[in-house]
């Protein structure tokens, strides 16, 4: 059956969660007409070689998140390409919430709002604000799980090849060319992984910098020494 929807994940020393990510997958409405493409950027391939399901595609892209997802994207064969981080879940219902988005023909792609799988309160205060950010200046995240119809994407040329900052790249080129996104008002759920690792307070504020040094043309070579 050729997918109507071609899901992109791309995987760097993700060993430990991406079987219980492709399961979530399968979970969802619609999922008998999507094809799951992982892409590691790790040449020993050790995310993809732990990979239970066989009906999985997986290949080894050249390191970056940009690369690898446009990697991905030039195997998909879904008439809707999904770029989703391993450390996040779609709502139950996503495939129909991207088609409804989709099915006004000005709408070229799309992003969810964002929560933390977390019960702390200053989680639930970061994804508001998130949220919030993302629908004022239209430019979401990456975490946010982006979507497009794969003939807009590869129209557009796909994610630059920066090593930082290729979220919100796209997103400002789309802007530009009077693209028009849209974000759908039910959360995707990710990790709080990284903020637990780092510290909150730490992460919040370097992710809040390096967006800012971004937009007053910091080059993205520069800003990826602060962020591994």
């Amino acid at each position: 059956m050729h997918p109507h929807f071609s899901i992109i994940v791309p995987v760097i020393n993700e060993e430990a969660v991406i079987n219980s990510t492709i399961e979530h997958l399968e979970t969802l409405d619609a999922s008998a007409y999507m094809e799951i493409i992982v892409v590691d950027g790790d040449r020993s391939g050790n995310t993809i070689g732990v990979i239970r399901n066989r009906n999985v595609k997986t290949v080894v892209g050249e390191k970056g998140r940009g690369n690898q997802m446009n990697s991905g994207a030039a195997m998909a064969q879904g008439n809707i390409v999904i770029f989703l981080h391993a450390d996040t879940r779609l709502p139950p219902d996503a495939f129909a919430l991207m088609e409804a988005a989709l099915s006004d023909p000005v709408c070229l792609g799309g992003a969810f709002d964002l929560a933390i799988a977390s019960g702390r309160p200053i989680y639930h205060l970061i994804a508001k604000i998130a949220s919030f950010r993302s629908r004022l200046t239209r430019i979401p995240y990456g975490d946010q799980a982006f979507f497009f119809r794969s003939a807009y994407f590869n129209d557009i040329g796909g994610f630059a090849n920066i090593p930082l900052m290729e979220d919100v790249e796209i997103m400002r080129r789309i802007k530009k060319r009077k693209g028009r996104i849209a974000i759908i008002n039910r959360s995707v759920t990710t990790s709080a992984r990284r903020w637990e690792k780092e510290g909150i307070l730490l992460c919040t504020l370097r992710n809040w910098l390096l967006i800012a040094l971004y937009f007053f043309g910091v080059a993205p070579e520069h800003l990826s020494r602060f962020y591994k």
